[in-house]
């Protein structure tokens, strides 16, 4: 693969997370604040990891990706 081509499929998947980020928080879907995300709060620090969140994104990119290879 050329590198025209490589920067050309980088640049368009650029601009899919980019739009996707945009728009994410206006839609009703509360991602990263899902059942499954687990928050632990301490005195003076907060860890979050958002476990649900994973899941999610990744079962849908599994079957984007599933859908595109079988073409």
């Amino acid at each position: 693969m050329g590198i025209g081509r490589f920067l050309i499929i980088l640049g368009a998947i650029l601009i899919v997370v980019g739009a996707l980020i945009s728009i994410l928080p206006r839609l009703p879907i509360p991602i990263g604040r899902l059942p499954g995300d687990l928050v632990f709060r301490g005195k003076n620090w907060v860890f979050y990891f958002p476990l649900g969140t994973s899941i999610l994104l990744s079962v849908v990119l599994t079957l984007i990706l599933w859908l595109v290879a079988r073409r």
